[in-house]
């Protein structure tokens, strides 16, 4: 069903265990910063009597103010009533919304009518997510992004993506491939070849499909290396950073930085309190507007740049600048417009920038592997294709615990009302 020929195999079957994203149910516990989660935890615990506490919770079928449920792993949040919760807020953490979006979020289960616990369980510093975003054949877009934070799995299209981890299990254990994978490419190539090359290369030839995303196997150890180069490229400027750093291939560990004179800048100040509909682009002079505020240069590429067909900038400043419904927890949104925020748009601007040169380069390379699957398809004649070839191997199918989640049992998780969580 997820195979697109014999020649590619699917994603699904490479990385068999994917995750629904997250589905939180109400939008006041994200926010840009955290300052007003915690304000907004202050006004809902504090309210006076449980109607207007149910009123500001905005209760659904799965979460209200009794309902029992389990911490977050890895958070030791309070696991009573939420009728009855009157301490601190819970540290807010950082997560991915959408691709290029990083939030933060209040980590309180009882907050989250879908959580997927076991994406909190894997999730530390070694991990890499992969998420497979939704077919839309309009938006000619790489079909998968990545992200160092749990990715809350939310397309700006509002299409459900597929969250992969690269890892089953917490420490960098257990990939999340096919089982013999690694060995079959390592025989096939004639190089040694690691969960994360495998990534790598996902991320600079997978293709989109209707049918899920498909990536074709090289025999050539050239285009192998190759791909490898601009996957860890990509995977690195996805994460920001946080994943796969290398200065002496150019992947810095500190900000992002394009070439001097490239670099943009604040060339009049921004407004302290920026409105709805204030962003716009002039191309002529590569600028960006927020009223007043100017910030130069800015390339048309990286304006342009879209995810699942949204413009990147444009939703970005949105989520900055929406208010929430009178009343509303999410009403209550930051005073002003802070330097940080300052910074984290002029960082995403180089990032966009960036992304916009490799995603040029990566559909040159993926015309250069559809030119040599047509000459190995010419010269083997009716030979099996790669998706047969892992079939004889033993490799596909793949069994089905492996699209299931791994027991993790190191550590105890508390229940309802200080129950302790059986795994």
């Amino acid at each position: 069903m997820h195979a697109v020929s014999d020649d590619v195999p699917a994603l699904h079957d490479l990385m068999p265990w994917s995750v629904r994203p997250l589905r939180i149910g109400r939008g006041w516990p994200l926010a840009p910063e955290p300052t007003c989660l915690r304000a907004r935890w202050a006004l809902l615990t504090g309210a006076a009597d449980p109607a207007a506490r149910a009123a500001l919770l905005h209760p659904t079928r799965a979460r209200g103010l009794y309902t029992p449920v389990a911490q977050l792993p890895g958070h030791r949040t309070p696991t009573t009533a939420l009728a009855r919760e009157d301490g601190r807020c819970p540290e807010p953490v950082r997560v991915q919304h959408g691709a290029f979006d990083p939030q933060w979020l209040i980590p309180d289960h009882r907050l989250i009518d879908v959580a997927r616990p076991e994406l909190w369980r894997v999730a530390d510093e070694q991990q890499i997510f992969a998420i497979e975003l939704a077919h839309l054949p309009e938006a000619p877009e790489p079909p998968v992004v990545f992200s160092a934070l749990l990715p809350d799995g939310r397309s700006p299209a509002g299409k459900p993506c597929r969250i992969r981890p690269l890892y089953r299990r917490p420490g960098g254990l257990e990939p999340n491939l096919a089982p013999g994978l690694t060995a079959w490419l390592a025989a096939r190539l004639g190089v040694g070849v690691g969960a994360g090359d495998v990534l790598a290369w996902i991320a600079a030839a997978a293709r989109p499909g209707p049918a899920g995303s498909s990536v074709p196997l090289p025999a050539d150890p050239d285009l192998w290396r190759q791909g490898l180069t601009l996957g860890r490229e990509s995977v690195w400027l996805h994460t920001a950073g946080a994943r796969w750093a290398d200065p002496a291939a150019g992947r810095g560990q500190d900000r992002l930085r394009l070439p001097g004179g490239s670099r943009p800048y604040v060339r009049s100040p921004l407004p302290s309190v920026p409105r709805p509909g204030e962003l716009c682009y002039d191309p002529q002079t590569r600028t960006l507007l927020i009223g007043d505020g100017r910030i130069s240069p800015v390339a048309p590429e990286a304006w342009e740049l879209s995810s699942s067909g949204v413009r990147v900038l444009e939703q970005w400043y949105e989520r900055r600048t929406a208010a929430g419904e009178p009343g509303s927890l999410e009403a209550l949104r930051p005073a002003a417009w802070t330097r940080t925020t300052t910074s984290e748009l002029l960082e995403l601007i180089s990032r966009l920038t960036l992304l916009a040169g490799l995603r040029r380069e990566l559909s040159d390379f993926a015309a250069q592997v559809a030119r040599q699957e047509e000459g190995g398809r010419g010269g083997r004649g009716r030979a099996p294709g790669v998706t047969a070839e892992l079939r004889a191997a033993g490799i596909l199918p793949v069994p089905a615990a492996r699209r299931r989640p791994a027991s993790v049992l190191a550590h105890h998780e508390e229940g309802p009302d200080g129950q302790f969580a059986l795994l």
